[in-house]
């Protein structure tokens, strides 16, 4: 029995040492690990600073990002704008040079127009300067009006010469000798100057608008009526061929 209870005795007092030892220990570890858990604390919340402070950084790069390629961006559309400027600028300029030499073309033509119309200005003037170029007297019989095969003839002639001619004018008078009444004889010289006409126009194709005619009876004889000789030259129809002096 004193034994039991010295045995209970024991264990008590070793229970009271380990509980006593157990709550020494815990207020230790509590005096130990408490300013490290502050520590511990502090760094977490410093952490955390630092995390929210670089989440700011994070987007101030990010911004600044946007904005460096936002710049970028217009750098290059203004240099695409300023090649364009440019490409612009030498069209511009290529089209000025264009513009400048058609300039200088319509300068020098100017001039040519301007020295043709003087000639042909002059030439126009010169249409009123005519001169003879050739005369032909065409026969006829006593109180005829009609051509002989050698009035044909010589008519044919001074044709073949006009047909080369593009500037040129004809005159056509008729005559008759002193031989009957002076108003028959005016009619007879018509009749004879028409008929020259007739041919030259039916013909020989000589515009109508190129020919002057006009009868004169017997007047401006080519020879002295009193011979026969003389009479026949007078019966006669005078074609003369005028074309403008040009060589001046």
């Amino acid at each position: 029995m004193n034994r039991t209870m010295g045995l209970l005795l024991t264990l008590a007092v070793a229970i009271a040492a380990l509980v006593s030892v157990g709550c020494a220990t815990k207020k230790y570890v509590r005096e130990t690990m408490s300013p490290v858990q502050q520590k511990v604390d502090d760094l977490d919340k410093r952490t955390t600073q630092q995390a929210g402070s670089i989440s700011e950084l994070e987007k101030g790069v990010s911004r600044a990002d946007e904005r460096a390629q936002g710049a970028d961006s217009r750098a290059g559309a203004a240099a695409r704008e300023a090649a364009r400027a440019n490409e612009q600028a030498a069209q511009a300029g290529k089209q000025a040079g264009d513009a400048q030499s058609l300039a200088q073309k319509g300068i020098v033509r100017t001039g040519e127009v301007e020295k043709s119309l003087g000639t042909r200005i002059t030439r126009v003037e010169n249409l009123d300067n005519y001169k003879l170029v050739s005369s032909q007297s065409v026969l006829f019989g006593l109180n005829q009006s009609e051509l002989s095969k050698d009035a044909m003839a010589e008519l044919d002639a001074m044709g073949a010469k006009v047909s080369a001619m593009r500037h040129y004018v004809i005159e056509v008078q008729g005559f008759t000798d002193s031989t009957g009444d002076p108003a028959t004889n005016l009619e007879l010289s018509r009749r004879r100057a028409a008929a020259v006409v007739r041919y030259l126009t039916l013909n020989l194709k000589v515009p109508l608008y190129r020919v002057n005619t006009l009868g004169y009876g017997e007047e401006n004889p080519a020879a002295d009526n009193k011979t026969r000789e003389g009479r026949q030259q007078n019966r006669r129809v005078e074609v003369r061929l005028f074309a403008p002096d040009l060589g001046s």
